[in-house]
């Protein structure tokens, strides 16, 4: 059984991760659909694909949707969730998933932390037009910024800041 929870103006909320529900105020374990959580990390584990891992476990999702439920950390547990898995098996799914990552060529890795700072010069001239329409009066005040990006192919930055 899922809950979903009112929102702003009627909209349907449902922020509650597979394997559980809430009942009065708390979440609680959905011991029909943590077995499917519990059995998915095991068979992705054993080799499968997100899809196929998914599938054979009768979790109707797509690959992208259970590769956040194999990132979910709220299955081991924390202060609101109580936990549906081992730290140990997330701890192998997450390196099984880096390794997998890395096979395809799709881990990005960041080469030093140097940054190229880019100094912007801005102009604004004063409007002399007035509209009614707030959202025309305020394309027109941005109309009226110039921008120029000064290229300083010298001026390099280290870490968080730049000058």
């Amino acid at each position: 059984m899922r809950v979903e929870l009112k929102g702003k103006a009627g909209e349907i909320m449902s922020h509650i991760p597979f394997g559980y529900t809430i009942q009065n105020g708390r979440a609680v374990i959905n011991e029909e659909e943590a077995v499917k959580i519990k059995k998915l990390f095991e068979v992705y584990l054993s080799g499968l694909s997100l899809s196929e891992a998914a599938q054979k476990v009768g979790i109707k999702r797509y690959h992208t949707s259970v590769a956040r439920m194999l990132a979910d950390k709220r299955y081991v547990g924390d202060k609101f969730y109580p936990p549906i898995i081992s730290r140990d098996i997330f701890e192998k799914a997450q390196l099984e998933r880096r390794k997998r990552a890395e096979a395809f060529g799709r881990i990005y890795e960041h080469k030093g932390d140097e940054k190229k700072c880019l100094n912007f010069k801005f102009q604004f001239s004063i409007p002399d037009k007035q509209y009614n329409d707030p959202f025309k009066q305020a394309e027109y005040a941005y109309s009226l910024i110039k921008s120029e990006v000064i290229l300083d192919d010298n001026q390099e930055c280290y870490g968080n800041s730049c000058p």
